[in-house]
């Protein structure tokens, strides 16, 4: 089939990608013209695994080209994406201008049956908006349907979420589309849920403040854990052994980031009271989950005693392993408020740094080579973001690095036993604390 993207970001860059891998003959489109050069340099502006070598094998093969013209995306498509940004307002609330700026120029070059497919995360009811839009400024008169069809792909393993997804939902209200969104997806062999469209925006929204809710729920169990002497590890697995329940997203930690659970939650509470169903419950997952920083920051301070002029080493500076991903991460704002009590911070990301350099709240920090230069004459060390690299240091090395061998593991990267033989002082996240004295 001949698709076309409409947006290159995270989503629309990967699906893209994907799509043209199983054969569809895929146009990307952005209004960025300098990502579009770079994209046809072969430069691919996010790391991705896997995804650098399905775009130059797929632009080798001439399934997948860049443009910055949404005429030549709309002329040359059965089906149009949308996946471009969809950022959080100040008061909680998503930001649709660009959703809606795409839809007018869709609209605008419209001469013949298309279907519009959202694959933004949206509020509930923007597909109507969409098709009110394009609608209105639809000049030619030309038919069309819009569809919702919300995208599931987690940072990290993208590629491996849409090539063999759980589930594909599609949004929609017309056979035709239902038709021709099933023979894009055909390939891909996975369920396939159809919805109305409102049933499907919201699909996305519930699916994701879920698995933040998870995360929330055992990390306030970790608190509940450090107080009574319990370790949260095996008490996750003993409830994750519930079928009900499953063991994934009960990894206790310093709290989640990224780009997608806090706007999404922050969206959904807002999108509840609009409707006049305020979701309390997402809000008691906000504030554990800021709470959850503020309790480790604490741990470090009680040992500490005091952090100005302290010589603390952090690794990890992006919100989850393998990506360079570094919005709403904790590890960031771990790093920013040690630099605020008077910390001299040493940071290594394997792959966030460059990103990491134009964070003006961490632009003291020193950010370093790898992460044995990071932790040099350090009074203590900092794992925020649980990169297999670290996991796989060799401790006796580190300790030898170390100034003083103090480490708060905000991922539970460790084996506290374990460190407390090589001579840690080690503290992790709902497990006791295993010290030297």
């Amino acid at each position: 089939m001949d698709i076309s993207i409409i947006g290159s970001g995270y989503v629309g860059l990967v699906t893209g990608a994907c799509f043209a891998d199983v054969g569809h003959n895929v146009i990307c489109v952005d209004n960025d013209a300098r990502k579009i050069e770079s994209l046809r340099g072969g430069k691919v502006p996010i790391y991705e695994p896997g995804l650098e070598e399905i775009l130059h094998r797929n632009v080798s093969a001439h399934r997948l080209r860049f443009s910055g013209s949404i005429k030549e995306g709309v002329d040359n498509a059965e089906v149009v994406f949308i996946a471009v940004p969809t950022p959080q307002d100040a008061d909680g609330s998503v930001d649709l201008s660009f959703i809606e700026k795409v839809a007018r120029e869709i609209a605008g070059v419209l001469k013949d049956y298309r279907v519009i497919v959202d694959k933004s995360t949206v509020p509930v009811k923007t597909g109507e908006k969409v098709a009110e839009s394009i609608k209105r400024y639809n000049k030619h008169g030309a038919e069309f349907d819009v569809v919702s069809n919300p995208e599931f792909l987690r940072e990290g393993c993208a590629v491996a979420d849409l090539m063999d997804p759980d589930r594909i939902v599609i949004g929609a209200q017309s056979e035709r589309a239902i038709a021709l969104m099933k023979k894009v997806y055909e390939p891909f062999m996975a369920p396939m849920l159809v919805t109305d469209i409102n049933s499907a925006e919201l699909i996305k929204h519930a699916a994701n403040s879920f698995l933040a809710l998870k995360i929330s729920y055992i990390n306030a169990i970790s608190a509940i854990c450090e107080a009574s002497g319990a370790d949260v590890e095996k008490v996750a697995n003993g409830i994750g052994m519930d079928r009900r329940i499953g063991r994934h997203f009960l990894n206790a930690g310093i709290g989640y980031g990224g780009s997608c659970f806090p706007k999404d939650i922050a969206a959904f509470i807002t999108i509840s009271e609009q409707l006049g169903v305020p979701f309390n419950l997402l809000k008691e997952v906000q504030r554990i989950n800021a709470a959850q920083k503020e309790r480790f920051l604490k741990s470090i301070r009680d040992a500490l005693w005091v952090l100005r002029d302290k010589k603390i080493a952090v690794w990890g500076l992006t919100f989850k392993p393998n990506t360079d991903d570094i919005r709403s991460s904790v590890a960031i704002e771990l790093v920013a408020d040690l630099l605020r009590e008077g910390a001299h911070v040493s940071a290594y990301d394997p792959k966030g740094m460059e990103k990491a350099r134009q964070v003006k709240t961490i632009a003291d920090a020193r950010l370093t080579n790898n992460a044995l230069e990071a932790v040099e004459g350090a009074e203590a060390l900092i794992i925020a973001t649980e990169w297999d690299e670290f996991a796989n240091i060799d401790l006796a090395t580190l300790r030898g690095k170390m100034h003083t061998p103090l480490v708060f593991d905000g991922r539970n990267l460790y084996d506290p036993e374990t460190m407390q033989k090589l001579g840690f002082d080690y503290t992790s996240i709902g497990r006791p604390r295993r010290s030297l004295a």
